[in-house]
């Protein structure tokens, strides 16, 4: 199956620059959109992924700092690289890039191997970004299935803890992005330290998703791990809630931990799907919420 090609939208009101980069960025392999309207480019964000933005701070409706600024409120765009090409050398304008999280700013007239070595850069450090969670800075996506398919050939006798945090999303609407996220890297500096106290050196922690912590230790270590993720996050939870709420809400809605731990030998794991099948087959088995 052919890798598929990264995408660039180029938004730039020069027609013929416009035309130059979609030519060459094509010959490069890339796939290019182009876009000579601020709100035409955001309409393309919004539609379809991009790998990739190459923006021009000077165009015909709002400028590239405005556009800049709502792709970054959105979900879809809020990580993707955003370049900007202009004309303009102030120290200012380039202080004001990077705050809106600009990744890098080129000016015209420009060296054409230069830019494309920077979106290359560019496009390679935000997939390398993309495997790490942004908020707890643990592996996810394929970094964790490729730690559960060695598990599927390995002899010694491993095993894999689930620990799921529900009510995060309530937790959010209560008090915000900010302070759901200082929770959830609380949770995972206790998880970590758990492991350190009771784990192995080599011991791996990720997520499965942004909620689930998956930690792949040893079968002689890993119960003693699990009861120690439960014990300190369970004494941890009220704390992450105001003192009158901890007093009059009897902590319905707080946040749950639920857990739930597979070993070598349980099953016959085939691959990294069937392990984590059999970590939600357990957890729904045991749901051990810790309230």
């Amino acid at each position: 199956m052919a890798e598929e090609k990264a995408r660039l939208l180029v938004v730039e009101d020069d027609i013929d620059l416009s035309d130059m980069l979609n030519a060459y960025f094509t010959t490069q392999d890339y796939e290019v959109r182009t876009a000579a309207w601020g709100a035409e480019a955001l309409k393309i964000a919004a539609d379809e992924p991009l790998s990739l933005v190459i923006l021009d701070i000077r165009l015909p409706d709002i400028n590239g700092y405005e556009v800049c600024r709502q792709l970054r409120a959105q979900r879809r765009t809020q990580d993707t690289p955003i370049i900007f090409l202009t004309e303009k050398r102030d120290r200012v304008d380039k202080l004001q890039g990077l705050e809106l999280g600009v990744v890098d700013y080129i000016t015209k007239p420009f060296d054409i191997q230069e830019l494309r070595l920077r979106v290359r850069n560019a496009i390679q450090r935000a997939a390398q970004q993309a495997l790490i969670n942004p908020v707890t800075e643990l592996p996810e996506a394929a970094l964790v299935d490729e730690k559960l398919n060695h598990l599927v050939l390995a002899e010694h006798d491993w095993a894999v803890i689930l620990a799921r945090i529900d009510g995060l999303d309530t937790l959010r609407e209560r008090y915000g992005f900010v302070a759901a996220d200082e929770v959830l890297r609380a949770v995972t500096l206790m998880i970590r330290n758990a492991d350190r106290d009771d784990g192995n050196e080599d011991d791996f922690i990720g997520h499965l998703d942004a909620h689930d912590f998956v930690i792949i230790s040893t079968a002689d270590k890993a119960a003693a791990i699990r009861t120690r993720i439960e014990t300190r996050i369970r004494q941890s939870i009220e704390h992450f809630y105001r003192p009158k709420e901890r007093e009059t809400d009897t902590q319905s809605g707080f946040l749950n931990l639920h857990t739930a731990m597979i070993q070598r030998g349980a099953a016959e794991y085939k691959d990294a799907d069937a392990i984590k099948q059999a970590l939600h087959g357990a957890l729904e088995a045991s749901d051990k919420p810790t309230e």
